[in-house]
């Protein structure tokens, strides 16, 4: 096991091992315990009361952080021809249908995000295989397969993320970065807790947050009193 450095050291010692934070606190905290050159993520972590082997208990979902994610989006528009002068104008980063499909069936997946039209959806379920592991597959749930492709485009690049439980019942996002404020981070994590909220399945029984974790890229995480949410959604 490596040894912490000097920087883990005090970040560690900045955090009550045994203490439950206020949101507030937290998102103040995580700026004071990041020590990194660059400016780190802030990542959140809620884990759910459900069992995400069963359909009725799947938690998925989007949301539009009101102060984004600080992260630039490369956004990918799959679509015929008629589309591709709305998608460039409203700032995606590559425009296009069969040159980008051969180009991921040749490995390339640089991207953050992919939008498409319903029509090209048979095509792009050819390399399904590729984009599913990565997160990339458009997905009508989560807007990104739309007429719309101006508006999908620019929620995309002012802070919608979409986000889905994992196998462990954790829900795992970005909510900006370190170099924001800690109001915008609160304001970031209270819209991304309120989502989650809202999608508590109705077959659930039992505690349905179970705890949420803070944590800045390479620093420690956070325990946030998930009792003081109620408060904070005020």
């Amino acid at each position: 096991m490596s040894k912490l450095t000097k920087n883990q050291k005090i970040a560690e010692a900045k955090v009550e091992s045994n203490r439950q934070y206020r949101l507030s606190e937290a998102c103040a905290l995580v700026k004071e315990t990041s020590f990194t050159k660059f400016d780190a993520s802030v990542d959140i972590a809620v884990r759910l009361g459900v069992d995400p082997r069963k359909a009725n208990q799947m938690v998925r979902g989007v949301v539009t952080l009101p102060n984004g994610t600080g992260k630039q989006t490369r956004v990918l528009v799959l679509c015929t021809p008629d589309k591709e002068a709305e998608a460039k104008e409203a700032g995606a980063d590559y425009v296009g249908l069969d040159e980008y499909v051969e180009k991921i069936k040749g490995g390339w997946t640089d991207i953050d995000v992919i939008i498409c039209t319903p029509s090209v959806m048979p095509k792009i379920g050819a390399i399904g295989r590729i984009l599913g592991p990565r997160g990339l597959m458009p997905n009508p749930k989560t807007g990104t397969v739309t007429m719309e492709i101006g508006k999908a485009v620019k929620e995309v690049k002012a802070g919608k993320i979409d986000f889905k439980v994992d196998k462990q019942g954790i829900v795992h996002a970005s909510i900006g970065k370190v170099s924001f404020d800690a109001g915008k981070l609160y304001e970031n994590a209270v819209e991304f807790i309120n989502t989650i909220l809202r999608l508590k399945p109705q077959a659930l029984k039992g505690t349905y947050v179970k705890s949420i974790y803070l944590s800045s890229t390479m620093g420690p995480g956070i325990c946030v009193d998930s009792k003081t949410i109620d408060a904070a959604a005020e």
